[in-house]
């Protein structure tokens, strides 16, 4: 029989869906406070406050942090033990080295073998998105952006590749929480979107991983301007 799923008793913590095991759960939990600043870089993440906040015992919470030192989002230090990492420049050039590798590739697979119904969500969300954006709703535009991800790379046959991006979509959304959005960045990926799906759509292998690998090399000089002013 599998464990309860107890309720977390801090705030920092939100509800995720219901995984089979407590270190599952845990690891959840905290790599969705991690991802969303509720636990920021440098806080210390200690054992015994961690199992009191989410109400396990210390067992789930050591495996849920030896989980997220292998995903890069916690990194142990002498005589302190647990830390939420943080972003050098070094591990931003290699976060976006990884995604030209990663998700270029997906494009280019996205627009030979993507059926058709995930297709026709993709321009969906496309229309969505220009909308949002001609109105002015950035919050729905960010949304938007995220599902244009989900989709995409979630429907990738690869189930590794599947998985290395999924932790890259990680590292790219605490990135963005942790600067500002650069002025136009949201515009300029509606357009970078609109074309990535005209190339999958269309059945373009090499326009799909030549305008994917444009539209990351344009939020990654916008992010890397905003990480050398800082």
């Amino acid at each position: 029989m599998s464990p309860r799923r107890p309720a977390p008793t801090a705030a920092v913590f939100s509800s995720a869906n219901g995984p089979s095991t407590l270190t599952d759960w845990a690891y959840r939990e905290l790599k969705d406070a991690i991802v969303n600043l509720r636990l920021r870089p440098g806080e210390p993440l200690r054992e015994a406050a961690l199992a009191a906040q989410l109400g396990v015992s210390k067992t789930p919470i050591r495996e849920a942090l030896s989980w997220l030192e292998r995903d890069g989002l916690v990194e142990m230090e002498v005589f302190k033990g647990a830390v939420v990492t943080g972003y050098s420049r070094r591990d931003l050039d290699e976060i976006y080295e990884l995604r030209l590798l990663l998700e270029v590739t997906a494009a280019r697979q996205a627009a030979t073998f993507l059926k058709g119904d995930t297709r026709r969500r993709l321009v969906s969300v496309s229309a969505a998105s220009r909308t949002a954006l001609e109105s002015t709703n950035s919050r729905r535009l960010v949304q938007l952006i995220d599902e244009f991800d989900e989709i995409l790379f979630d429907s990738l046959q690869n189930r590794r590749m599947r998985v290395l991006i999924g932790n890259l979509r990680d590292h790219v959304k605490r990135i963005g929480h942790l600067s500002e959005q650069p002025p136009g960045r949201l515009a300029a990926s509606v357009v970078e979107h609109e074309r990535i799906i005209q190339a999958i759509t269309a059945g373009d292998p090499e326009a799909g991983a030549r305008t994917m690998r444009e539209h990351i090399l344009s939020v990654q000089a916008q992010q890397l301007a905003l990480s050398d002013s800082a």
